[in-house]
């Protein structure tokens, strides 16, 4: 009888352990897909901090839209975000995308140079996590990074550090660092969320300890608006869904892999979201998106390229 009764205790007590992390879970994808919707944006940059007494603190950067944040892809391991910027009311342009993977082992991360290494994680370190991966406005890798969504005092955010290329906003126009480590913090709040920085500008180079040049405070507040708002973003990603679907497919063939991947910052002159945009225009198929894609890896060796299937 006592040996049934401890069977039983154990067995209640594992139930227990699962239905619980079966909640957890579901308040990590409930928090992950409240960062849908259309929100009004504001982008707020400051440096804060140089070791150098003689380095020139940089002006602050600041910048609003209109975006809309669509759940492209939902299922219980994975959501995918894609962002459509509407600027001023008229113009739409396609813009980052946000995959969250959860237990996920396969990670790349930014080293320098156009260049992600990818690794792949222990089971055990990823257990109860979310691998958040961001994409350019091409689809091509920026970062990565994997952490466990917290809920706690009527708080829900996520938090990493991970490295990264050089934000758009300074990299054509910085040269004096070649690596930002990328402080994130995404946190749900009463209108919407927020994505604040704690960023390092970091020079980086083979053989050496990194160099901290400066380090800078962001702040993107992103503020729920009635979805009418985004009507036009979301009419034009009904017409233009299906090429960008066929892009992340061959995308996808890539980083199914081991080992680095290195990208040529342009070819013929041009980067890869101009090269996209006349295949976007006329509809082209994955076969062309294939083939511009792979005069980009630098590797371009038989299982380093994407498949046109």
């Amino acid at each position: 009888m006592k040996k049934n009764s401890t069977y039983a205790f154990l067995t209640l007590l594992l139930l227990g352990l699962v239905v619980q992390a079966q909640t957890k879970k579901e308040m990590d994808r409930e928090a992950i897909l409240d960062m849908c919707g259309c929100y009004d944006i504001t982008f707020k940059y400051t440096e804060t901090f140089a070791p150098e007494i003689d380095y020139e603190k940089k002006l602050d950067y600041t910048a609003a839209a209109l975006e809309l944040a669509l759940p492209i892809v939902d299922k219980d391991d994975k959501i995918s975000i894609q962002h459509v910027l509407v600027v001023n009311d008229t113009m739409v342009v396609k813009h980052w995308r946000q995959d969250w993977e959860y237990e996920n082992q396969k990670v790349f991360y930014y080293d320098k140079d156009n260049n992600w290494v990818f690794k792949e994680l222990p089971a055990d370190a990823v257990k109860g996590q979310w691998t958040q991966k961001v994409f350019q406005v091409d689809d091509s890798p920026r970062y990565s990074g994997s952490a466990t969504w917290v809920h706690f005092d009527g708080k829900h955010y996520w938090e990493n550090k991970t490295d990264s290329p050089l934000p758009r906003r300074e990299y054509t126009k910085r040269k004096d660092y070649n690596v930002m480590l990328r402080g994130n913090r995404q946190e749900i709040t009463d209108y919407g969320w927020v994505h604040e920085q704690d960023n390092d500008k970091v020079i980086r180079e083979d053989g050496k300890e990194d160099v901290l040049l400066a380090q800078e405070k962001g702040w993107n507040t992103y503020t729920k608006v009635p979805i009418e708002k985004c009507k036009l973003a979301a009419d034009w990603w009904k017409e233009h869904g299906d090429f960008w679907a066929d892009v992340r497919d061959a995308w996808d063939t890539i980083y199914d892999r081991e080992g680095d991947l290195t990208l040529h910052r342009k070819v013929d002159e041009k980067p890869l979201f101009m090269h996209f945009y006349p295949l976007e225009k006329t509809g082209a198929d994955k076969e062309a998106i294939v083939e511009v894609l792979n005069k980009f890896i630098v590797d371009n060796n038989t299982e380093n390229r994407a498949e046109g299937k």
